[in-house]
């Protein structure tokens, strides 16, 4: 049995980073009288990668599994087809199995960057709910009523402004919940977004006969923007296998406020350490792009090799020293085939995207319209630019973002 010692230091580490624990008593007890716990974390394959938002709740899931604790990395193949209504203002289109089942793999490719292979279980949801008869949903929908489906804020915002709500979509929190049900989970994790989801968990167990699943809810990581949360589809992310060079770049990007919120959501730094960071920069004793680059190896350094890393950082100082305005030494070219031009000249936004070099055309637009996008070196300016054939375009994203050079 852990000692009383044992059980808050493990509480302490737990606890860094996290906005809520429900409750706090309640999972000390746990750790006392169970020793491992099985500790559950869904993830909806609705997207094929993962970015450092991810990460937050990646890392907190390894905090765990360090203390010895049984992880149950759950996809949810079967809810990713359902759509997770979360924060939505209108029914959202449903995934194919195909979808679901492609993004699910590349999530596994990728989860065990962060995560211990050999100690983590795959779960997929699937192998029980497709598995239940009409007659069980009947009985699972029994145990939870409209009037507190509507307690959610998106649920409740939806219905006062008339927008239609699918009985699908109340099913999502239900089914997720019966995840919990079926997985005998001691501890679920999940953002703040999930809260309502995660305790609709804790009372289907307590309705099954089970202990109710201790909650953590995870703070949301903001993007690069510095406003809103992090998205590949705002354009405002950091994928966690992207190369070093663009991972330090866009890093480097974020406010010298925001990374105080990186360095304790995304490193094991102490807090004491970081706290003589912000004083050391306050007394003008170190730069903040020191301590911006100290945070990106730290981060880089949990996702790719130490050596690739450095050499990341001292190629990209060299391209952005102003002295030298120099190109990276090796940059993605693209020779645009014949289908690029079949009906008629295409528009850069357009061939940026379909390259997936930006979420979308809306998306370029909206970087040019805020100078995020340069071609040959200058920021471009024409939203509509059309691309023209034997020529060469230079692109750049943002002013230490990364490139790609075009040749139609």
């Amino acid at each position: 049995m852990k000692t009383e010692s044992e059980i808050n230091s493990e509480l302490e580490k737990i606890r860094r980073g996290t906005v809520e624990i429900i409750s706090e008593p309640e999972l000390k007890e746990k750790l006392r009288t169970k020793g491992n716990l099985k500790i559950k974390a869904g993830f909806d394959p609705t997207a094929p990668d993962l970015h450092l938002g991810h990460f937050v709740l990646l890392r907190k899931l390894r905090h765990f599994q360090e203390l010895g604790h049984e992880i149950l990395f759950l996809l949810g193949d079967f809810t990713g087809m359902i759509g997770d209504p979360t924060g939505k203002s209108e029914t959202r289109k449903r995934l194919t199995k195909e979808d679901v089942l492609a993004n699910s793999q590349t999530y596994q490719e990728q989860v065990f960057k962060i995560l211990d292979k050999e100690k983590t279980n795959i779960v997929y949801n699937s192998s029980w709910c497709s598995e239940m008869k009409f007659e069980e949903v009947l009985i699972l929908t029994s145990k939870y009523t409209v009037s507190r489906m509507l307690e959610r804020d998106d649920f409740t915002k939806r219905h006062q402004s008339g927008n239609p709500i699918s009985m699908i979509e109340f099913l999502y929190p239900l089914v997720q919940g019966y995840d919990s049900v079926a997985l005998h989970a001691d501890v679920e994790l999940g953002g703040t977004d999930q809260k309502f989801n995660l305790l609709v968990g804790r009372d289907l167990q307590r309705e099954y006969g089970q202990a109710p699943q201790s909650v953590v809810t995870m703070p949301l990581l903001v993007g690069l923007d510095g406003v809103k949360k992090m998205s590949k589809s705002l354009g405002n992310y950091v994928g966690i296998t992207e190369s070093p060079l663009d991972m330090y770049g866009k890093i480097m990007s974020i406010s010298d406020e925001l990374m105080w919120n990186y360095f304790d959501l995304l490193t094991d730094l102490p807090k004491a350490t970081i706290e003589e960071r912000k004083s050391s920069i306050k007394n003008k004793t170190a730069h903040p792009k020191e301590v911006k680059t100290e945070l990106a190896l730290l981060i880089m350094d949990q996702l790719h090799p130490s050596e690739e890393n450095r050499n990341a950082v001292s190629e990209w100082q060299r391209i952005h020293d102003p002295k030298n305005r120099a190109l990276p030494d090796e940059i993605q070219t693209t020779n645009l085939g014949a289908e690029f031009f079949a009906e008629k000249s295409p528009m850069l936004v357009s061939v940026l995207a379909q390259l997936k070099f930006i979420p979308s055309a809306s998306e370029g637009r909206r970087l040019i319209q805020s100078g995020g996008l340069y071609l040959n070196e200058e920021k471009l300016t024409d939203p509509v630019l059309v691309l023209e054939k034997e020529k060469e375009y230079l692109i750049r994203q943002g002013k230490k973002g990364k490139f790609l050079k075009l040749i139609t």
